[in-house]
């Protein structure tokens, strides 16, 4: 059995890709997917499973509760048109084992930044595909230690929701089904995407994405520009010049810095458009 070692007094920062938050009480970084059910049913409250820390965000108080990584549950392993991958698995590397055996689908998620337990968990999309195009099924674990499969159907995925927002089950590993196609073209696709990246988003700078959700009939970046909001700032925190929909981090910005410059970008296209925000960033 494995021996769960506990780091305690952890700096937030650390764990999110904007680089930003307070302290964390603990973090438990299981190395297997047994080490892993067991920190999840002796974690007390509160308790959060992050993945890569893409899509998350720890105000500057921090955190009292107790953060599982599932960085240990990072393998793929081949099946009949697809693959099953760990929830630690990062997007990328899934969307190039795809394209090294020549299955298409996943071109989208080249260059997403999160793993695929969080691309599952938040149905990930880019280019026109998401998660639920490919996903099969998931492998689960409930806070009682019991492991079971979901469909892709009872995963109920739909743009940026799924079951595991809803429930107390944990993601596990997800097995995908692609289709066969040529090598060149699938990779041809995957260079696209990643040019189209390199272009519109701020890569250069800390960030956790896309902070806020695609209103219906609008697009987030397009309203925060029309509100004249591209460069606001507070503190290190600033609405990226180069895409409105991401902030950035252009040096020591504070949990708090990002979570006032998301209220006042929110409130401002409020007032200005009618047009709620809705955040697709997980704030702890």
């Amino acid at each position: 059995m494995e021996e769960l070692v506990y780091e305690r007094d952890v700096d937030g920062a650390s764990l999110s890709s904007m680089k930003a938050g307070g302290r964390v009480a603990r973090v438990c970084r299981p190395r297997t997917e047994e080490g892993f059910i067991r920190a999840l049913t002796e974690a007390g409250e509160p308790f959060a499973v992050l993945g890569r820390g893409s899509n998350v965000l720890f105000s500057s108080a921090g955190y009292t509760g107790t953060v599982l990584l599932t960085e240990g549950l990072s393998y793929v392993e081949d099946t009949e048109g697809g693959f099953v991958c760990g929830a630690g698995y990062s997007l990328t590397s899934a969307a190039a084992h795809a394209a090294e055996r020549g299955l298409a689908g996943f071109e989208f998620a080249y260059g997403i930044p999160g793993s695929v337990g969080g691309g599952v968990y938040m149905n990930a999309g880019a280019y026109g595909g998401e998660i639920k195009d490919v996903l099969k099924s998931v492998r689960c674990v409930g806070k009682d230690g019991k492991v079971f499969e979901l469909s892709a159907k009872d995963a109920c995925l739909a743009y940026r929701e799924s079951v595991f927002m809803k429930r107390d089950i944990y993601i596990l590993a997800a097995s995908f089904a692609l289709k066969e196609g040529d090598p060149a073209e699938i990779r041809a696709k995957m260079a696209e995407n990643m040019a189209k990246r390199r272009l519109k988003q701020p890569l250069e700078y800390p960030s956790c994405g896309s902070v806020f959700k695609r209103p219906e009939g609008h697009f987030a970046g397009a309203l925060i520009e029309g509100c004249g909001l591209k460069g606001l700032s507070v503190g290190g925190a600033q609405v990226s010049e180069k895409h409105a929909g991401f902030i950035i981090n252009r040096g020591g910005a504070s949990g708090d810095d990002v979570l006032s410059l998301i209220k006042r970008v929110r409130d401002t296209v409020f007032e200005k458009t009618g047009v709620f925000l809705e955040t697709e960033v997980k704030i702890y």
